[in-house]
């Protein structure tokens, strides 16, 4: 059976999960395929964006731009992920800045017809508020993090909790994202982070290694997360 371009992207969202595979063959007739390349801006603050962004394949960076232009990374989307709901249910232009990290393509859904959608199938608005009330929700514990750490604790949690494998009998993670932008997730300035990582080197708790790092002394590492008496 032949699908109407779109419908593996619908497929992905857990917007859409709900949905039987009918119901998602007839959504993704509205779905409009979008490309970025690396870098490239997909939306800016006070853009005017009428419709729904879905990431089918690559990575999209949110951020926040302070007054002085400052950038300060919110989240990284990856497929299956969405962006303008807000607008789509205020009406209000985003205040985010949206960039692609490497070649990305996207489902374009406008905002009526997602609204035509909505009310013929609630169980997409459903989906959509338990989306936003889970981003609301790691915005308050990141803001807990901030105030209830150190830059060296928040980096320990970081490098803790990133997804590891075994090699050669050594737990390795990979940096997921650029120094850069790394450090803007935790609130801090690259060079502080580089010092961070080295001192952590230094003690014997991690061995960096390009994107690479080694947890040499996980226990230890743990230990850093935990403010000092």
């Amino acid at each position: 059976m032949s699908h109407p371009p779109g419908t593996s992207c619908v497929a992905i969202v857990p917007l859409f999960a709900g949905l039987s595979p009918e119901e998602q063959d007839e959504v993704a007739t509205y779905a409009r395929p979008l490309r970025r390349s690396t870098g490239e801006t997909i939306h800016r603050p006070g853009d005017d964006v009428s419709h729904l962004l879905v990431v089918h394949r690559g990575r999209v960076k949110v951020s926040h731009l302070s007054a002085g232009g400052q950038e300060r990374l919110l989240r990284v989307l990856e497929p299956g992920d969405f962006m303008g709901e807000t607008a789509f249910v205020t009406g209000e232009r985003p205040d985010d800045l949206v960039v692609a990290l490497g070649d990305v393509e996207l489902c374009s859904f406008d905002h009526r017809e997602l609204g035509a959608l909505v009310q013929h199938y609630p169980d997409i608005a459903l989906r959509m508020l338990r989306t936003v009330t889970g981003r609301l929700d790691e915005a308050e514990r990141t803001i807990a993090d901030l105030t209830a750490s150190d830059v060296e604790g928040r980096l320990a949690g970081y490098l803790i909790d990133l997804p590891t494998q075994r090699r050669d009998g050594r737990v390795v993670a990979r940096l997921p994202l650029a120094k850069k932008d790394i450090a803007s997730l935790l609130g801090t300035t690259p060079e502080t982070l580089s010092r961070k990582l080295a001192a952590f080197a230094e003690a014997g708790l991690v061995e960096v290694q390009g994107r690479e790092v080694v947890i040499l002394d996980p226990v230890r590492l743990e230990e850093r997360t935990r403010p000092a008496p």
